[in-house]
């Protein structure tokens, strides 16, 4: 007597359809067991972001290492203080000229 007031009852009737039994093992399938699950997904997108910041450091560090090599020379070190941090020597005056701020 259970079994068939079990098999009339709608939840059941529902759940045993072929259809949707195959349709949660799909389901399950692809959000768990799939090489592309959920979880790679994200991942990869992590990754992906990773890697931009590295490349992004690395022209950096290529930019840096420029820098550097100019400033060998002592005359671009001067040029580069001067320009970069407003330095002068004792008996210069210094003006600065902001070109945005002249109007035609």
């Amino acid at each position: 007597m259970k079994v068939t007031k079990l098999k009339k009852n709608r939840f059941f009737k529902t759940f045993t359809n072929s259809y949707i039994v195959i349709l949660t093992i799909f389901l399950i399938w692809i959000l768990f067991f799939d090489e592309n699950t959920l979880l790679n997904r994200e991942f990869n997108k992590e990754i992906d972001d990773l890697k931009t910041t590295i490349n992004f450091y690395k022209k950096e560090i290529q930019k840096d290492k420029k820098i550097i090599q100019q400033l060998q020379d002592s005359l671009q070190l001067e040029r580069y203080a001067r320009e970069k941090y407003l330095m002068k020597k004792d008996n210069e005056d210094v003006f600065i000229i902001e070109f945005d701020t002249i109007k035609k």
